[in-house]
């Protein structure tokens, strides 16, 4: 019979509730925890979905985070297929969908976020896909034998990694970007359009400053209908606008909330006892000139579960860690160090025609992000220009013959 009272209850089963866990036994805290997550599965890697899973390059075993044997031997409990509807703070208890009411000492809010959905007309359509789960991956998977023409919607990393992926299975791929670039909220000009020009390369058709006006079909999509009037054949359509925090238990419990659930240094959100960490987190970053955000990435939520899980123990500490992401995309690695949001800045290192080139951020002349294609050396060095948000000149920066780690010393 499953137990009505942690110590420790984490809700929500990806990366950040999976590192919270870890990191709390790596701690030594004895106490007992509880992860609650929606989905059937153990906690699994996310960013396969879109690459390597999706291109059957690796089977869902080895996204796996950790064996079950690994969370039976540090006795964490693994309530999964679980939803929580409505949080008590003060009672201390979670009840979940099913009206199992949980008390808990601590709870750690670890949900992520729920994909953004289309909302024009034909949105109910079958044959719409989001990215955001194996479940969701899986039912793609099985209607892809029957599909010819995908169309993809949205030229983020989710997209334009689906697309990478789908052009190896030989399918028609068409990319609608409703603004005038790819990545336009994330990187330079400079790299979104080397990405346009490598997916055009390899067969993938990018359109940009295109809108969705429908979905065309009966019960099953059969084209997009653009706002200019084109409608792109599609049998299938993926979407990639985003996700949407899954916060309203929180919220409704009284919370504050801003994008995202609010949460101090410590990742302690307004409710006593209760923390927040992941995708959901809203947090004040010193690497977004301490504005209030939410970080979609793996970092951000293993590092947040670290500060989370040595607050719990007593050894109260502050989050600033240098955020990181990477996304592959046919022989493309790119890695990217720091924000980039508000630079003034950007200087290209090397030449993109040759594959292999970062791009520097600068912020009223400092160091804010590096962009690194296939040039593992720049991202490893200009971490710590990033860190010291270093006062380096552009002549500098561009000359490939001076690595980078000689420029922090400069």
């Amino acid at each position: 019979m499953t137990p009505t009272q942690y110590d420790v209850v984490i809700v929500g089963g990806g990366h950040a509730g999976a590192a919270a866990a870890i990191a709390l036994r790596q701690e030594k805290f004895a106490g007992t925890i509880a992860i609650i997550g929606a989905e059937p599965e153990l906690p699994y890697e996310r960013p396969p979905l879109s690459k390597e899973y999706l291109a059957g390059d690796k089977p869902f075993e080895r996204i796996l985070i950790r064996p079950a044997t690994f969370w039976d031997e540090r006795e964490v409990s693994m309530l999964l297929g679980t939803r929580v509807a409505a949080v008590d703070a003060a009672a201390m208890t979670v009840r979940t969908d099913a009206g199992k009411v949980i008390g808990y000492g601590d709870l750690i809010w670890a949900t992520g976020g729920e994909p953004r959905r289309l909302t024009c007309d034909g949105h109910h359509l079958t044959g719409l896909h989001p990215v955001r789960t194996r479940a969701d991956v899986d039912r793609l998977l099985t209607e892809l034998p029957d599909t010819s023409n995908v169309v993809i919607v949205g030229g983020g990393y989710i997209g334009l990694e689906a697309a990478a992926a789908l052009t190896k299975f030989g399918k028609s791929v068409t990319l609608v970007e409703a603004l005038d670039r790819v990545l336009a909220r994330v990187v330079g000009e400079a790299l979104s359009r080397f990405y346009e020009a490598e997916h055009r390369a390899h067969g993938v058709r990018v359109l940009l400053n295109a809108a969705v006006q429908c979905i065309e079909g009966d019960t099953r999509v059969s084209g997009v209908r653009l706002a200019s009037g084109e409608v792109l054949p599609a049998d299938m359509v993926i979407v990639g606008i985003g996700i949407v925090p899954a916060i309203t238990p929180l919220a409704d419990a009284g919370a504050a909330i801003g994008n995202g659930v609010s949460v101090d240094a410590c990742c302690r959100t307004t409710l006593p006892h209760v923390y927040a960490i992941g995708d959901c987190a809203a947090h004040s970053n010193r690497y977004a000139d301490g504005a209030t955000i939410r970080l979609e990435s793996v970092q951000n939520a293993n590092d947040q579960a670290g500060v989370v899980a040595r607050t719990i123990v007593g050894q109260e500490t502050t989050y600033g860690a240098v955020p990181w992401f990477w996304s592959n995309q046919y022989d493309l690695k790119l890695q990217t160090v720091g924000l980039s949001s508000g630079f003034d800045q950007a200087v290209v290192r090397g030449v993109p025609e040759e594959r292999s080139f970062s791009v520097v951020y600068l912020r009223a002349g400092r160091v804010i992000a590096i962009d690194a294609v296939n040039a593992v050396r720049d991202y490893v060095q200009g971490r710590a220009l990033v860190v010291a948000g270093a006062q380096v000149s552009v002549e500098a920066l561009a000359d490939t013959t001076r690595p980078l780690k000689e420029l922090v010393a400069a």
